[in-house]
This record gives structure tokens, C-alpha cells and sequence, in this order.
């Protein structure tokens, strides 16, 4: 007989409402970890989501005329919240997903930093007076907020991308419909109850919970829906952006990357070994942002090799809430599959193993591989697991035009003294991304987060999702 969760089925947040399916039908999460129940949640259908949508259209009349200090207050009210419920938010980021708990606490406050920065986006939507050519004509724009926004967020950072899209949309006055990941529902309703706590008006956040497969087409292909923004895979980013695109509703989408690290022969590694790491193994290597191509001058090659093997071998793999413990649980047996297959394919083909290989439960030991070439899966296909490729390079050169070499473009770094090919380096990589002498895995609530070709389009972030989410009105008064 299958256990039960500690906690009660989770429903959907519908005009400020707890309610189940329209179906009364729910679906299973499972911790990671061990693949035990964590929580049955409510399974969504496209009725669900026309409620939603409804309760959101019919919310954004009043909610576009609140005022920003209203707004402001709301949003600082959340973060407030957050903070009186940390223990709550941690334990459910350890369980639900799999988080060590230093991962969970990076992401609690960037969370924090998320919310508390669009509060002070309020105050920011802001037009401009423009000269005219016509006598005693005075010309502005003005921005609106579009109306409803479909946010659609990943397992692996669901409080990072829930606070910064929920309360961004929030910020400038547009109301929102969410679809969580159905591996991450539970992070997603409690954020949901901060929220109404916080007092912000009924219909102007909703969620419902289910499998995207499933509803995700009915909310991103709603006529009423007036912004989509989605973050994961680069298939299903490319589906949605076809359909908004028959539907000319803006969006913005944050998908998969193949993010390269450059070594050059000058760097330091005492200082560069820690970041290097924490560029594959955060989480697993579960992070769009994760560096899975180094490239190595060769001056530096076997010492890195060396270095890296140490460190990967020694990764805490404990307990997820022994501050020591660093990698995570893959999220699902499809996922952990893939990672085997990739691992499995680039040996069978002649790559070398230089750390890990083998697993521990659900998690894969930290993987190194060196000799990997064209003709294996690993070498352009994103993983999403702790696995990550070395590869020598003779130059500087070589290595900016084979971290280029990809279909993606979202992160990347390099590491050198020489200040000259760092911006170089910053100026031609093909990526959404740059950081010179630290790790692909950063993010920052205002900074414009995204990347290109394969990895996504536009930008998230306070100035971009302010100038996504709205839009421009040209307004003149003949005087």
C-alpha cells in the first residue's frame, strides 16, 4: 500500500479561492530523493485554466488603477511573509525538489532579493515627453501594463522564477495565471498563500497546478492571455513561442544551454577550482546556466583535469540538509535515463571518465569526461545533470571559436589575467551571458537575464520584464 503525504492534496488558487479540479482528479509528487509521495496535487484541465484566466481578465479592470505605493506595499508585504516562513520554504525546497540546503538557501534569498526589487519597480514605469514638429502640440508616452500574464516556471529554481516573474508582472500592474512545473506544485501554493496574505486583490494572481503536456497549449494559446513567459526545455520553448506567434502574443523564453568555460593558460587556479565546480555541480547539475564544455590551454590541461577529478571526488553526497552536501538528486527516472544514456554513449564511443561515472541512489557522482568528440550525444546536447566535458585548446582564439560552436547561447565565462582577451572574449561570445574569472552560474534581480539562439528569447529581469510586460501608449495634446 503506497504511503500517504504528511501534507493534504494541493488545490488551485482561483480568484482568491482554494478549489479543487474541476475534475476532483489529482496526481502524485514524488521526493526526489527517495521516490516516495511528497504531495497529490490538483490535476488541471483546460476548464481550470479558462477559470483562471477568466478571474485574471476580470481582476486586471481594477488592478491596473492601483497605485504603485499600493503595489509597493503588497510586494514588501510578501517578502515580509517569506521571511517569517523560511523554515517552511526550505524544507519544501529540499523535499519537493531535492535541494541541498545550501542550494535551498541561495535560493530563498535570492528569492527575497527577487520580490523586494520589483517592489521598487513600481515606481519605474515611467514614459517620456518627446519634441513635436507641430505648433503648441505637447507629445509623451505613457506605459500601460498588457493585462494578463501566463507565467510557466521550472522545477529546478521554482521560488527564484516564481518571485522574480510573479512579482514583476505584479509590479507594473498586470495580473497573472501560473503553471508550475508538476514536479514542483507544492513550492508554488505556498508562494501562492504568501501572496494572499499580503493582501494583494483577489484574481490578480492565480495558479493551477497540473502536467504542462496537458493544459499548458490551453493557457498559452488563450485569446486572453497577453503575455506568455516560460522557462525550460528548448522543445517545448519552441512549441509555445510557435503558438504565440500565430497568436502575435508577446513572450519571452528562457530554455536550455550548452554553456562553455574558458581556461587560459595565464589563469589562476587556486581561485578559479572552487568556481569551476560550482558551475557544474549546483544542484546537480540541474541549471540551464551549468557550464557542461571547459576549454582548456594546454599548458593547464592536465592540472585542471587533476584538480577538477579531486574535487569532484570529495562533492558532499550526504544528507540534503548537511550544510557539506552539494549534489542533489537527478528530479525523475526520465531525467536520470538521460543522464546515463549521455554518460554511457560518450564511453562507448571512446570518451575517458576522468572522475565519477557511477551512481548513489538518484544521484549521479560528479562526471568529468575528457576525449569527447563530435559524434557523442554529451558533446551538443544539453544534459542536465552533473556531467560536464573537458576539452585542450591551443589558443585563445581556439577556444573562442569553439565555445561559439553551438546552437545555444546563454551563459558563459572566462578565466585570465590578460584584461585585453577577457573583453574580447565578453564582446564575441554568441552568449546572453558573460562573466570574466567567475562561474556561468550567476543571476541578480535586475540585471537582464537571458540568452540567445536556442536558449531563448528576450530577457528576464526588473528593466526587461518592465519593458516586456507593458507597452508604450503615444499620447498628444493640442494646446
Amino acid at each position: 500500500m503506497k504511503p500517504l503525504s504528511k501534507f493534504p492534496p494541493l488545490q488551485h488558487f482561483v480568484n482568491g479561492v482554494w478549489v479543487d479540479a474541476e475534475n476532483g482528479a489529482v496526481f502524485d509528487v514524488m521526493n526526489p530523493l527517495d521516490d516516495g509521495l511528497y504531495v497529490q496535487a490538483a490535476k488541471g484541465t483546460d476548464v481550470d485554466i479558462q477559470k483562471a484566466v477568466a478571474a485574471a481578465k476580470a481582476a486586471f479592470a481594477t488592478y491596473r488603477e492601483t497605485l504603485p505605493k499600493e503595489r509597493e506595499r503588497w510586494l514588501l508585504r510578501v517578502a515580509e511573509i517569506m521571511e517569517d516562513r523560511k523554515s517552511e520554504l526550505l524544507d519544501c525546497l529540499v523535499d519537493e525538489i531535492g535541494s541541498p540546503i545550501q542550494k535551498a538557501m541561495f535560493e530563498f534569498e535570492k528569492g527575497l532579493t527577487m520580490v523586494r526589487a520589483a517592489a521598487g519597480l513600481c515606481r519605474n514605469v515611467r514614459g517620456e515627453t518627446i519634441p513635436s514638429d507641430a505648433p503648441g502640440k505637447f507629445s509623451m508616452s505613457v506605459r500601460e501594463p498588457l493585462g494578463v500574464v501566463a507565467v510557466i516556471t521550472p522545477f529546478n529554481v521554482p521560488l527564484i522564477k516564481t518571485s522574480r516573474l510573479v512579482a514583476n508582472a505584479l509590479a507594473v500592474g498586470n495580473t497573472v495565471v501560473h503553471l508550475p512545473s508538476e514536479m514542483a506544485p507544492r513550492l508554488t501554493t505556498l508562494f501562492a498563500g504568501i501572496v494572499a496574505e499580503a493582501g494583494f486583490p483577489e484574481g490578480g494572481y492565480n495558479v493551477v497546478t497540473g502536467y504542462g503536456h496537458e493544459i499548458g497549449d490551453a493557457l498559452t494559446s488563450h485569446k486572453d492571455v497577453d503575455f506568455v513567459t516560460f522557462t525550460g526545455s528548448t522543445m517545448v520553448g519552441q512549441h509555445i513561442n510557435e503558438i504565440c506567434a500565430k497568436n502575435k502574443t508577446p513572450n519571452t523564453l528562457e530554455l536550455g544551454g550548452k554553456s562553455p568555460t574558458v581556461i587560459l593558460a595565464d589563469a589562476d587556479l587556486d581561485k578559479a577550482m572552487p568556481l569551476v565546480a560550482r558551475s557544474i555541480f549546483m544542484f546537480g547539475g540541474q541549471a540551464c546556466i551549468g557550464s557542461s564544455r571547459f576549454y582548456v590551454e594546454r599548458p593547464l590541461f592536465d592540472e585542471f583535469v587533476k584538480r577538477f577529478s579531486m574535487i569532484a571526488s570529495k562533492a558532499g553526497m550526504g544528507d540534503l540538509r548537511d550544510p557539506t552536501t552539494v549534489i542533489a538528486p537527478i528530479i525523475s527516472d526520465r531525467q536520470r535515463q538521460r543522464v546515463k544514456d549521455h554518460i554511457a554513449d560518450a564511453v562507448a564511443k571512446g570518451a575517458t571518465i576522468a572522475a565519477g561515472g557511477d551512481w548513489e541512489g538518484n544521484r549521479c557522482q560528479p562526471t568529468l569526461l575528457t576525449g569527447v568528440t563530435e559524434e557523442m550525444t554529451v558533446c551538443r546536447t544539453e544534459t542536465f545533470g552533473p556531467v560536464t566535458s573537458i576539452y585542450p585548446i591551443d589558443s585563445y582564439e581556439e577556444g573562442l571559436e569553439k565555445a561559439n560552436d553551438t546552437e545555444y547561447g546563454l551563459s558563459s565565462a572566462i578565466f585570465t589575467k590578460d584584461i585585453n582577451k577577457a573583453f574580447h572574449f565578453a564582446r564575441h561570445i554568441d552568449a546572453g551571458m558573460c562573466h570574466v574569472n567567475g562561474p556561468t552560474i550567476h543571476d541578480e534581480a535586475h540585471v537582464p537575464f537571458g540568452g540567445n539562439g536556442e536558449s531563448g528569447v528576450g530577457r528576464e529581469g526588473t528593466d526587461a520584464d518592465m519593458e516586456a510586460m507593458t507597452e508604450l501608449k503615444w499620447i498628444t495634446i493640442q494646446l
